[in-house]
């Protein structure tokens, strides 16, 4: 990185070109140093079909670069204009109760449908072609939150892909039916175009067919972005970015694959900090030895028609932005520079009020100019620490979980990415620097090795975690590990397949326990088990119990929790989740377990709600970039003196003050 960049989405298609000028000035007055345009103005770009100018956008740009502001150009085909499909109902989107979306919002056309598909790729070669070299612009951004508001798509022209699709992947309808075990219900299919998707039905869709539409309707809308991407690299030799959020029905190791440089859209709450933080753990080693973009977060309260958020507490919004940077972000940027005046998100917070008057988050955004300030020359010399410890995520574990949320019940939620974050967040208090991994991603530098909700394990990735265990490492299976075969099918070998010979253990039974009045008692801690539930039994002399379940359902001396050497290092497999009072206890007492066998040595000695961004400088040394994000204050224990990296003066080892939402910077 050269700099570090403070910036905001700015619409000057919304608003009377006269307010341009106060709008630059009053930018340049907050250190806004790049906008964000062009994501929603296609009907401005192209009132009628055919009829194309970006001269409007050229002007807005040449205003800018006098200014010294950067320009993050985006293609506007999350909303396309009314005439692509008006009178077009074929061209709709189709969601799962095939009910077809109208004009009125946004991300309501089918991407499927060769005319829209055309007609996107058209514009965002026009954009490039007329903007590609524009002094201003230093990166693309593709579309706008893919699959924000919308999952799969059920229109005609998707469900055609879907037999194209299923012919590639498959060769032969003999093949398909084998390998989703067809014959169940009576479903084995004559020919790829009886297939259905998974729409409306008086029960349920087999599982193998529900996961593989979830991953093919992610792998068309990769396709989409990277037609884009090629239009666009056409013209202008630009990084392109795509605005990410992980609760979208998109493949994120797979996208990210073809992007100069990920980006992310968050707006965390002071109460759910801890989601920023994971956010920047995932999108950091997306992309490796590039930095990501915080794309868009609120000044101060998010909000839209029939919802409002609480405004942020002062000094909160300076602390997430410092996090952000630390944690390896090359920008922090706003929705939106004004709040707008029509819409469906009136009441947003942004910079400026629409009468054009400092907002309720404007300080705020001023004490992050601050902080951004003094951060740029600490942190544009070093780089992030690697990390010891991996956390994985897997984009079809988590399209499994979401067609078989395996013991999830009434009044018991199994879900994805809560379940990551519950892991992380014990991870973050234990003071441990980590990474959100993709599954495809290499290991390098890892010592611990965790893996949540992840039901297939694919021969690639068990080779791979193997040779990482015998190595030395500590492989933290989490409960689900393992239970599903490829194509989302019961394993037929054993209740974890291969995982239970590598850990030494035996599923004795498999089983919802949520609810059963079971207990497990490992570390000292008992709680409640729930989810879905593999009691053990040790197999070799090598497998240690670590926890013991108790409940009359079952018989005695059966195993939640074990460990197993393996090579130079161990496989630790737990068999249900926590839950109820005592569960993050549980999970901090595990992870520290697992910390020393892995001999970690990258710990920050800190109270909860204290964050640290390690970097590494180029002469050996580390930079702490230390900040509270709970709000309450804490403390930092350094291990050795150090340097004040703001004052250059020496810091005694010991206990320092971290004043609510503020932040330090050490070299140690």
């Amino acid at each position: 990185m050269k700099r570090l960049y403070h910036g905001a989405a700015y619409y000057p298609e919304l608003w009377p070109a006269a307010d341009m000028a106060r709008d630059i000035s009053e930018m340049r007055r907050l250190g806004i140093n790049v906008v964000r345009m062009g994501d929603f103005a296609w009907s401005t770009m192209e009132p009628n079909e055919g009829e194309i100018s970006l001269d409007f956008f050229r002007q807005v740009m040449d205003r800018l670069h006098e200014a010294e502001i950067a320009v993050v150009f985006c293609t506007p085909t999350a909303s396309p204009p009314v005439w692509l499909t008006h009178g077009h109902p074929e061209r709709w989107f189709v969601g799962e109760s095939g009910r077809p979306m109208s004009h009125g919002s946004r991300q309501h056309v089918s991407y499927e449908h060769p005319a829209v598909r055309s007609a996107c790729v058209r514009i965002a070669e026009a954009c490039a072609r007329e903007l590609g070299h524009h002094p201003a612009l230093i990166a693309w951004q593709i579309d706008n939150e893919f699959k924000c508001h919308v999952a799969e798509d059920f229109s005609a022209p998707a469900i055609e892909a879907w037999h194209g699709w299923l012919a590639r992947r498959y060769g032969t309808i003999q093949n398909l039916n084998t390998a989703w075990g067809t014959d169940v219900w009576s479903h084995r299919y004559q020919s790829f175009e009886q297939v259905p998707a998974p729409v409306a039905a008086p029960f349920l869709h087999s599982a193998s067919l529900s996961t593989a539409f979830r991953m093919f309707s992610r792998e068309r809308i990769a396709e989409f972005m990277e037609e884009q991407c090629a239009a666009i690299r056409r013209h202008s030799a630009a990084p392109i970015t795509h605005n990410f959020g992980l609760t979208f029905s998109v493949n994120f190791e797979r996208m990210a694959r073809d992007l100069g440089f990920v980006s992310f859209d968050d707006y965390p709450s002071s109460a759910n900090w801890a989601h920023l933080v994971f956010d920047c753990d995932i999108f950091r080693a997306a992309k490796p030895g590039r930095a990501f973009w915080l794309m868009e977060t609120s000044v101060s309260h998010n909000g839209w028609l029939g919802n409002n958020e609480p405004p942020h507490p002062r000094g909160f919004l300076r602390a997430e932005a410092v996090a952000t940077y630390a944690l390896g972000g090359e920008a922090f940027c706003y929705w939106l520079w004004r709040q707008p005046r029509t819409g469906a998100e009136l009441p947003h917070s942004a910079v400026m009020t629409p009468w054009f008057k400092p907002s309720i988050g404007y300080e705020s955004v001023r004490e992050v100019e601050y902080a951004r300030a003094a951060l740029e020359p600490l942190l544009t010399q070093c780089r992030p620490a690697p990390a010891e410890v991996a956390l994985i995520w897997s984009d079809l574990g988590r399209a499994m979980m979401q067609t078989e949320p395996l013991g999830a019940r009434t009044g018991y939620t199994v879900d994805y990415l809560a379940t990551l974050r519950c892991w992380h967040r014990a991870v973050v208090d234990l003071g441990l620097h980590r990474d959100v991994r993709f599954e495809g991603a290499p290991l390098d530098g890892v010592k611990l090795l965790i893996t949540p909700l992840m039901p297939h394990v694919s021969p690639a990735f068990l080779k791979k975690a193997e040779e990482f265990v015998r190595g030395g490492g500590v492989w933290l299976c989490l409960p689900i590990t393992g239970t599903r075969a490829p194509e989302h099918a019961a394993q037929t070998e054993a209740a974890l397949g291969e995982i239970e010979k590598l850990a030494g253990v035996q599923t004795a039974f498999a089983y919802p326990i949520t609810d059963t009045g079971a207990t497990g008692t490992a570390f000292d801690v008992t709680v409640e088990l729930a989810g879905w539930c593999c009691a053990l039994r040790s197999e070799n002399s090598n497998t240690d119990t670590l926890g013991t379940i108790r409940t009359d359902r079952l018989p005695p001396g059966l195993a939640f929790l074990t460990q197993t050497r393996l090579g130079a290092g161990w496989i630790v497999l737990l068999g249900a989740e926590p839950r109820g009072g005592g569960e993050h206890e549980l999970r901090q007492r595990l992870i520290e377990h697992c910390a020393k066998l892995a001999a970690l040595r990258r710990r920050f000695d800190v109270t909860p709600g204290i964050v640290v961004g390690p970097r590494a400088l180029s002469n050996g040394r580390e930079r702490w970039v230390v900040v509270d994000l709970e709000g309450k204050g804490g403390v930092l224990r350094l291990p050795t003196d150090a340097t004040d990296a703001v004052s250059n003066r020496v810091v005694k080892k010991g206990a320092v003050e971290i004043a609510p939402y503020d932040w330090r910077a050490f070299d140690l």
